[in-house]
């Protein structure tokens, strides 16, 4: 809005000129979304304290989680409305990837409430069942993916491509392409939901891996970046850079209130939409497989969860002592807070390795 506003005054007034950078609106729309944060959260919580809106907790989790009953959740409304707002302000509102990527945060942001809705009405700590979240997120996640590979912009054939990290050669799925997208995407979205279960450590996950697309998308949008490194040009996804900027300042103004202790939970509201963008980022930017890298600690939460049911359905047994396995840390007697910032050490650890992965190849 502020750019087809302002920019539009650069012939009168040069100094509007700064409007064409993406990394300027990159950098304000994370200011701005962090801003947004500060102001509104404090009578956000109030509000949810207010209304009786508490995190139940499971029962069969650490008994130190139990204090955490009656928290406020629902916070993923205050990243979403951060992140919409900074990005209408200063994202160029013709691109259709950013429309697409709203489209996911409102639609994903949708399936969450839905779920958290139906924990606080039922007062227990589960919503949705399982197929009826994966039905959803599926439906979401094909829309999306029907979206990204009928927009004209892919260059050179990539529509159906996929490339690997630290490799030059290509695969091409053809038909399988579209369910291996709504694969992605679902599977990020539902990695990010298990991880956040420690306070701070999904969002500043988030804030590692937003940071991270920032720039991704912004080589993906470049040209002589793109021809540089070796990777697929998108025309049109470096815009897509603004919408991260404004996706790091939501979860730096997010973290503030979500630090142990948190005065406010995200809630499915907020992770299953976080992980639906990740996902439909990586998708864009023909970035598939890297986003096993540049979300590792994800992907650990995930398999976590997978290994531990897989074994114990197969021998009986539980290899970790709860899952995900953050949990298996804190039952061995790590801290929370300990947990949480090893965990943020081994994300930004990963995000390193994903992009040393643009020149190794």
């Amino acid at each position: 809005m502020l750019y087809h506003l302002l920019y539009a005054l650069r012939d009168d007034y040069s100094v509007f000129n700064v409007f064409r950078y993406i990394t300027f609106r990159t950098a304000y729309a994370a200011l701005t979304a962090l801003v947004i944060c500060f102001v509104v959260g404090p009578a956000f919580i109030r509000f949810m304290t207010r209304v009786k809106a508490g995190q139940y907790v499971r029962t069969d989790g650490p008994t130190s989680h139990r204090t955490k009953a009656g928290t406020p959740t629902m916070g993923g409304f205050l990243i979403h409305v951060a992140v919409l707002v900074a990005t209408l302000l200063w994202a160029d509102l013709m691109n259709p990837y950013v429309w697409i990527v709203l489209f996911v945060t409102i639609a994903f942001g949708a399936i969450g409430f839905a779920d958290d809705w139906q924990k606080l009405a039922r007062r227990r700590s589960l919503g949705l069942t399982a197929k009826q979240k994966l039905a959803l997120q599926a439906f979401v996640a094909l829309l999306a993916g029907a979206a990204i590979s009928w927009l004209p912009t892919i260059q050179n054939s990539w529509s159906t491509v996929l490339t690997f990290p630290f490799l030059k050669d290509h695969l091409d799925l053809g038909v399988l392409y579209l369910p291996f997208v709504v694969f992605v995407i679902v599977g990020a979205s539902n990695a990010v939901n298990l991880t956040d279960g420690l306070d701070g450590l999904a969002i500043g996950t988030t804030l590692i891996a937003a940071g991270t697309y920032a720039i991704l998308t912004y080589a993906a949008g470049n040209f002589r970046i793109a021809n540089y490194l070796k990777i697929a040009w998108v025309p049109g996804t470096g815009e897509l850079a603004v919408f991260c900027g404004a996706l790091v300042g939501a979860s730096l103004g997010f973290l503030w209130f979500n630090a142990h202790p948190a005065e406010i939970f995200m809630g499915d509201v907020g992770s299953l939409a976080i992980g639906g963008v990740i996902g439909c980022l990586a998708v864009m930017i023909k970035q598939e497989i890297l986003l096993v890298l540049v979300g590792g600690l994800f992907v650990i939460e995930a398999l976590s969860v997978i290994v531990q049911v897989g074994s114990f359905r197969m021998t009986g047994r539980r290899i970790f002592r709860m899952a995900p396995i953050h949990h298996h840390f804190e039952l061995s007697g790590w801290s929370e807070t300990k947990v949480v910032v090893r965990f943020w050490i081994i994300a930004l650890i990963f995000a390193v390795i994903s992009l040393s992965t643009l020149k190794l190849r």
